[in-house]
């Protein structure tokens, strides 16, 4: 048999054939539903849990329950949270969700990877000049904004 050897595999590997799995490291509840994660890698992101807790109706509890969510911890593996109700969402489910926000920085910074002028962002986002100018600066990105502003940068051929 020429496959590999799995008598050496530690509980920590995971074995894949794709990008490694994320895994967090800390999670706390903040309000409205959204959570501080951090990941196994050391970066951070506020996430918005309110898309994957509306998506199941098992989720219920966690929607209107407040005492409930602020049960959350993270799995022993780093590969989920938990709640004392039993539920679960997956550290790669979280991670597709993406930050709730994104600053003016992070706006600008995704403009030059993707090389795109103002009027180039604002049909991309299908959103007015002036708004793609005052992102750039200092007026606050709406959730939309910065989901599409996010899928825009992971969906382009760089």
């Amino acid at each position: 048999m020429n496959g590999p050897d799995l008598t050496s595999v530690d509980d920590d590997d995971i074995i894949g054939f794709e990008k490694p799995l994320p895994r967090i490291r800390s999670a706390t509840p903040l309000d409205a539903r959204r959570v501080e994660i951090v990941w196994a890698g050391g970066d951070s992101e506020i996430v918005d849990l309110t898309p994957a807790l509306a998506s199941k109706p098992i989720f219920l509890r966690l929607r209107t329950d407040s005492a409930l969510f602020a049960t959350m911890r993270v799995s022993s593996y780093g590969s989920a949270l938990e709640w004392d109700d039993g539920s679960e969402l997956t550290a790669h489910w979280i991670r597709r969700l993406g930050p709730a926000t994104i600053d003016n920085t992070a706006f600008r910074n995704a403009m030059t990877d993707l090389g795109m002028s103002l009027d180039g962002m604002a049909a991309a986002l299908e959103i007015s000049r002036r708004l793609v100018a005052d992102y750039r600066k200092d007026k606050p990105i709406p959730r939309h904004i910065a989901l599409a502003t996010k899928y825009l940068v992971e969906h382009a051929d760089l």
